[in-house]
């Protein structure tokens, strides 16, 4: 049994691997580290869709990205993605068809493709050590260059642009809307808040900066990003003046519950999630 213990604490499940879990994650294309022999993944097939690995041209280098698009006319609304620690796996992939399903551009870069597949790895120090590397200026830096290469697709309306992540990704969802005023609404997934083992910065340290509305959805039982944390962040929102922000805890949900490969998934609260997440960008003009 490989053993992998998380900054942030385990999710359920994390200890429950097997050669078979593992030999299941790697022929599906998901992460090895958290795939859970008893999961069956939801598949988004690709009708009606337009799937590709793009180009993505960073200050020191091109980057890949999985992109999913309605295969319709014209320009439809864009979500950025950011993935998980575990980078564009196939769950993430699948993410992006889903939003394509619903009428979106679906873009999520491979912010850690210069130090590594993390994807791959059941050890959980070498996967944060790919993490690691990728500094807050550079995901801010392939931020900004995957927004360049949005504007520049004839079929993305990056007029009507949100953004949203998972993890890892959540809280970089929260930096994003802080940091660029293209984003109209932003949906961070269980992203932490506080200081924590990625190397970024503390979204709550910016909350005055918030340039649109996020929604946060939140874990009760997540062990890594506490009610206390939660609680500051809201003080935080409100203290600026951000009301148009606000946090949905579903309490008896774990970290990680949209993920429906892991034993954490949710299906009540991942359900409830994902229509809140869409009527939020619709409400705030990302349709």
């Amino acid at each position: 049994m490989v053993t992998l213990t998380r900054p942030e604490g385990n999710w359920a499940g994390d200890l429950d691997l097997t050669r078979r879990s593992i030999a299941l994650a790697l022929a599906g294309g998901y992460a090895v580290a958290a795939f859970s022999a008893e999961a069956e993944p939801i598949h988004t097939d690709e009708t009606g869709l337009v799937t590709a690995t793009v180009e993505i041209a960073a200050a020191d280098r091109a980057i890949p990205g999985y992109l999913a698009r309605p295969a319709t006319e014209g320009r439809s609304p864009v979500v950025f993605v950011y993935s998980e620690i575990f980078g564009v796996h196939e769950w993430v992939k699948d993410i992006c068809r889903r939003l394509a399903k619903a009428g979106y551009v679906a873009l999520a870069p491979d912010f850690f493709v210069r130090a590594g597949d993390p994807s791959t790895l059941t050890d959980f120090p070498a996967i944060m050590k790919i993490v690691g590397q990728a500094s807050d200026a550079q995901v801010t830096s392939d931020t900004a260059a995957a927004l360049k290469f949005l504007k520049a697709q004839p079929w993305a309306d990056t007029g009507r642009m949100g953004v949203t992540g998972f993890c890892w990704g959540g809280g970089k969802t929260w930096l994003a809307v802080e940091r660029f005023a293209e984003f109209r609404a932003g949906v961070a997934w269980y992203g932490p808040l506080k200081p924590n083992p990625y190397p970024q910065t503390p979204p709550i340290e910016l909350a005055a900066d918030l340039h649109a509305p996020v929604l946060g959805l939140y874990g009760g039982k997540d062990r890594g990003i506490p009610a206390e944390d939660i609680e500051a962040m809201r003080a935080a929102l409100k203290a600026a003046g951000k009301t148009d922000s606000e946090i949905v805890v579903y309490p008896d949900a774990q970290h990680g519950f949209l993920a429906d490969y892991r034993q954490s998934y949710d299906p009540a609260a991942a359900a409830d999630g994902w229509a809140t997440m869409l009527a939020f960008f619709k409400a705030h003009g990302v349709e």
